[in-house]
């Protein structure tokens, strides 16, 4: 019998965990590592939701990519009986001058077959009286959008992995001579090796850290403060009278109206200052909850003063493009490179996984959006810029 190709992915987040999972489902035999665990509190896949919608602009691969995930999502659901896919619906609120990337949407949404509306103020005025307004122009809403289960769903596509055959190990890999391309070996924290015919670094923030070369600054974790507010009684501000929701003005703002109790979400899309992703303290600002007031106070006025029930920092792991980067090591073809989220790439979590495995078993290229020679001529900026068009 033909040996099996044993493939080596490190990371069990919404990138890595999906890629290990259609690896061992395409005949490979697959071994995932985590350092802390999925969905842990210290991952850019950790945290109780994200924003899944397919609103991406013009010209963009994200929107065809959201649409066949959201289907993959929902065609999982079914499989596992295992809900992960909450639909609310998404509305995006276009409040900037400049509607370029609102009215480039509308095109890529019906070629990737999205189901979607086109809300003048009045329209939306009359769904959801709860919001105000002001300064908005139009909006966009997607019925089939909403939000996942983060946490709940990274732990499901491993315990899941695990029951169909997966070698899934918790511990870190060590930052050993990974840039020359010429080891064999995978030294692991808890003293053991790994050695496989390929590997997939998709481990997040700490990409940087293993590849500080050839991955470095190309790939920046800032810190995102998130914060829960208590809504009223009576105000149908949950999230069965009101969608999800984006503002897309000078500054980005989005919420999660609820879940399962834990309070109305609500987080500032601007990067923050850079976060180290393992000793780095997560507490939020005292500026970034004084912006978050003033805007909640603003755009839904019966939050007005809402007590704050819970704070969360999460991280980005920021490209200088906003891409995701999937490209072979430049110095070892057996070895994949798999990150880059940028704040958006959970929700395509099981497209990139799908798209990993044929990559990685054939041997095919990825997409040139995606690879590693875009950044050629990149020279860092003094702070990430922000591109506020991803939510979480």
């Amino acid at each position: 019998m033909k040996k099996k190709v044993h493939v080596a992915v490190v990371g069990a987040g919404a990138f890595g965990g999906w890629t290990a999972l259609y690896l061992l489902r395409s005949g490979a035999r697959v071994t995932l590592l985590d350092g802390w665990g999925p969905g842990n509190s210290r991952a850019s896949s950790g945290g109780e939701t994200r924003v899944i919608r397919a609103t991406y602009g013009a010209n963009s691969p994200y929107s065809a990519m959201a649409e066949h995930s959201r289907r993959l999502w929902h065609q999982h659901e079914k499989e596992w009986k295992q809900p992960f896919l909450c639909r609310t619906g998404v509305l995006w609120m276009a409040t900037s001058g400049d509607h370029s990337f609102e009215r480039g949407s509308l095109k890529m949404l019906g070629q990737a077959g999205t189901k979607y509306e086109e809300l003048s103020v009045r329209a939306i005025k009359k769904r959801w009286p709860q919001i105000n307004l002001e300064g908005v122009s139009f909006g966009i809403y997607e019925p089939d959008g909403g939000y996942l289960l983060a946490r709940l769903s990274c732990q499901a596509v491993v315990e899941r992995f695990v029951y169909q055959g997966g070698e899934y190990r918790q511990s870190a890999v060590l930052p050993r001579d990974l840039e020359t391309g010429k080891w064999n070996l995978l030294p692991l924290a808890d003293g053991s090796v790994i050695s496989a015919d390929r590997y997939v670094f998709a481990c997040g923030a700490w990409l940087r850290e293993l590849f500080p070369d050839t991955i470095g600054d190309r790939l920046v974790p800032t810190q995102q403060d998130v914060f829960f507010f208590a809504t009223p009684a009576g105000t149908k501000l949950d999230d069965q009278h009101l969608p999800v929701w984006g503002d897309h003005g000078d500054r980005f703002f989005y919420g999660i109206p609820g879940n399962q109790g834990r309070g109305f979400k609500i987080a500032d899309d601007t990067r923050g200052p850079f976060l180290d992703p393992t000793s780095g303290e997560r507490v939020v600002s005292a500026e970034s909850l004084r912006t978050i007031r003033e805007y909640l106070a603003f755009r839904f006025p019966a939050m007005k003063d809402a007590p704050l029930l819970e704070t969360r920092v999460c991280q980005y792991e920021q490209t200088p493009d906003s891409h995701f980067i999937m490209d072979h090591h430049p110095a070892a073809e057996s070895v994949w490179l798999l990150g880059g989220g940028s704040g958006h790439g959970f929700k395509h979590g099981p497209a990139v996984g799908e798209m990993m495995a044929e990559l990685i078993l054939k041997d095919k290229d990825p997409q040139p959006i995606f690879r590693l020679a875009r950044f050629a001529n990149y020279s860092p900026p003094a702070r990430p810029v922000a591109t506020p068009q991803h939510p979480r």
